[in-house]
C-alpha cells in the first residue's frame, strides 16, 4: 500500500517565483532533517521511502557536538531530552567472564555528560517526522526507479510507475544507497570495509541489567548486552573480525546466522544463549563494519547526504550526528543560490568536519574490538586506569564545525 501525506502549502509571503520542487529518497534521519530545512527555505519537498511506514524502535543512537545545535534549532531538543537514555555503566569482561573494568560510558566514548544525547532510533525518527509531516509530502512503499537529468530538472520514474519532474533530487537512502549507485556507479568503489562484521537483535532481559552495557571480549570477537533502561528486553550484539567481507552472507539471513554461530561456537559467558536466540529471532540486523567515502557528493542536480555520502561506521558513534549536520549544511547552502553554487558550498564547508569524524574510526576499533591478544591486554590495562571521566572529556571532532546562519 502506498500512503501519501499531502503537505499543507507553506505561506508564500512576498515570494513571486514558483517554489522549487525537490525529491528526497529516504525517510530515516538525514531525509526528514533535510526536508525540514529545505521547507524552511521555501522549497516544495517530497520524501519517498521504500518501507511502508516509519521505522520504529531500533538500537540506541548518539547525538553529539554540533548535531545538538542542529536539533535545538529545529525545536526538537526538548522531546529528545525527555527520551534520553541514561546509560550509567559500561562493564568490560575478559574471555572467562572476569570483570576487567566498569566505567561511566563517557570515559570511553569521549561524550560530554549532561549534554550529549543517546536515544532510541525510533524516538529520533518520530521527532523528525512530527516536525515536518504537516509541510512535506511523504510517499511510502515506493522508491526511485530511474533518474534522467536535463537542463531544466530531473525526470524521475518511481517503482510504482508514476513519473514526476523535480528541480533537484537528494539521496538520503543510507550506506547501500540506490541513488548513489545511479549517480556514480556500484557501491564497491566507495565502500571501505573495516575488517569486522556484526549482528544485532533483541532478546529477553533475564540478566538483571538496567541502564548499562556489558561487553565480553576475546581477540577478534566481542559480545555485548545493552539494557537501555528497566525494560524486559536487551539489545544483543555480536561483533567479529573478518578479513574479507562475506558477500554471500550479506544477501542471505540463513548464511548470516550460520557464519555468526560458527565464529562464536566455542565462546563462553552468555554467548551460547545469545546464539540460541539468534537462530530464531525475527529482528536480526547483520552487516559489515564499513565507511562510505565518495570523492564528490553531487552530480548535476542530484546530491547525497548522510550515510549515502559519508557513512562513518558505528565505531565512530557519529553516523546520526553527521546526517543531521550534513542535512543542515546542504539545505542552508541552497537557501539563496542555485544548485551549482549550493552543492559546491555544501561540500566545501562540510567535508573537513566529515573527514575528522570518519577518522575517529581507529580509536573506536582499538577500544572496543582488539584483534590480537597483545592489543586486548593493552586495551584492558588502559581501561583499568580510567577510574573517572577525564576533565577534558569530549572529542574535538564532535564539535569541530560551528554552524553558520543561513538566510533565504
Amino acid at each position: 500500500m502506498t500512503r501519501t501525506d499531502q503537505p499543507t502549502p507553506a505561506p508564500t509571503g512576498n515570494r513571486t517565483r514558483p517554489r522549487r520542487k525537490v525529491l528526497i529518497s529516504g525517510a530515516s534521519i538525514a531525509g526528514p532533517a533535510l526536508a525540514f530545512w529545505l521547507n524552511r527555505y521555501g522549497y516544495e519537498v517530497t520524501v519517498v521511502e521504500k518501507a511502508d511506514t516509519l521505522r520504529s524502535g531500533g538500537y540506541p543512537i548518539d547525538v553529539r557536538g554540533t548535531a545538538l545545535d542542529v536539533v535545538e534549532k529545529m525545536g526538537i531538543l526538548p522531546p529528545l531530552r525527555e527520551a534520553h537514555i541514561d546509560l550509567r555503566r559500561l562493564t568490560f569482561l575478559d574471555g572467562d567472564g572476569t570483570e576487567v573494568a566498569s566505567l561511566h560510558p563517557h570515559a570511553v566514548t569521549g561524550g560530554v555528560a549532561g549534554r550529549d544525547l543517546e536515544v532510541r532510533r525510533g524516538d529520533l525518527t518520530d521527532a523528525l517526522y512530527a516536525a515536518v509531516k504537516d509541510d512535506v509530502e511523504f510517499v511510502f512503499n515506493d522508491s526511485i526507479d530511474t533518474l534522467d537529468q536535463t537542463d531544466h530538472g530531473v525526470d524521475v520514474t518511481f517503482h510504482e510507475g508514476r513519473s514526476r519532474t523535480f528541480d533537484m533530487v537528494f539521496g538520503a537512502d543510507g550506506m547501500h544507497s540506490r541513488t548513489r549507485e545511479m549517480l556514480f556507479g556500484p557501491e564497491e568503489q566507495f565502500h571501505r570495509y573495516l575488517g569486522y562484521c556484526f549482528a544485532v537483535f533483541t532478546m529477553r532481559n533475564t540478566f538483571g541489567l538496567s541502564h548499562e552495557t556489558v561487553m565480553w571480549n576475546t581477540p577478534g570477537r566481542a559480545a555485548a548486552l545493552y539494557a537501555v533502561g528497566d525494560d524486559d528486553e536487551v539489545h544483543a550484539f555480536l561483533n567479529f573480525a573478518q578479513p574479507e567481507p562475506p558477500m554471500d552472507a550479506f544477501r542471505d539471513p540463513d548464511a548470516q546466522r550460520d557464519l555468526v554461530t560458527e565464529v562464536f561456537a566455542d565462546a563462553g559467558w552468555e554467548v551460547p544463549g545469545m546464539l540460541a536466540v539468534l537462530r530464531d529471532t525475527d529482528d536480526l540486523f547483520f552487516d559489515g563494519v564499513s565507511q562510505i567515502r565518495v570523492p564528490g557528493w553531487s552530480s548535476g542536480r542530484v546530491a547525497l547526504v548522510g550515510d549515502a555520502a559519508y557513512a562513518p561506521s558505528f565505531l565512530t558513534g557519529q553516523g546520526t550526528s553527521l546526517a543531521l549536520v550534513g542535512a543542515y549544511m546542504l539545505a542552508g547552502s541552497l537557501a539563496d543560490q542555485d544548485h551549482i553554487k549550493g552543492f559546491a558550498a555544501y561540500e566545501r564547508d562540510t567535508r573537513e568536519f566529515v573527514t575528522a569524524n570518519q577518522n575517529l574510526v581507529s580509536q573506536g576499533g582499538a577500544t572496543l574490538f582488539p584483534t590480537t591478544a597483545r592489543d586486548l591486554e593493552q586495551r584492558n590495562a588502559g581501561l583499568r586506569g580510567l577510574s573517572a571521566i577525564p576533565a577534558s572529556a569530549g572529542r574535538p571532532a564532535h564539535s569541530a564545525l560551528t554552524l553558520p546562519t543561513f538566510t533565504p
